[in-house]
């Protein structure tokens, strides 16, 4: 079995920036793709970023556009989510998942899922 691991999650002001990492164990992850989902209270979890197997392809939601960047590193086993001029709207605790049938905004299309880091950003 697998398992995901964020990190890198916190306080910060508006403006701001943070880099998550989602590190992966137990098995290699090189030849799955990787979203990052993010959760609010009382909201649906939702797609941000994602990131096929081999790293050319990348995709955002439309919230974070220019302010996010997802990177890979397989040699590794690990994902990055560098997020950059923070608004307190992408306040939510942020998941990483892995999926063997490419990026996609479903969460059912993920088959292993860390257990987030908490993200929070102060006006």
């Amino acid at each position: 079995q697998g398992q995901l691991v964020e990190s890198g999650g916190g306080l910060v002001q508006a403006g701001g920036a943070l880099r998550l990492s989602c590190a992966a164990s137990g098995r290699t992850f090189s030849s799955y793709a990787i979203g990052w989902f993010r959760q609010a209270p009382g909201k649906e979890r939702e797609f941000v970023a994602g990131i096929t197997w081999g790293g050319r392809g990348k995709y955002y939601a439309d919230s974070v556009k220019g302010r996010f960047a997802i990177s890979r590193d397989n040699a590794k086993n690990t994902v990055y989510l560098q997020m950059n001029s923070l608004k307190p709207e992408d306040t939510a605790v942020y998941y990483c998942a892995a999926g063997p049938r490419g990026v996609s905004l479903a969460t059912s299309e993920y088959d292993f899922w860390g257990q987030g880091t908490q993200v929070t950003v102060s006006s």
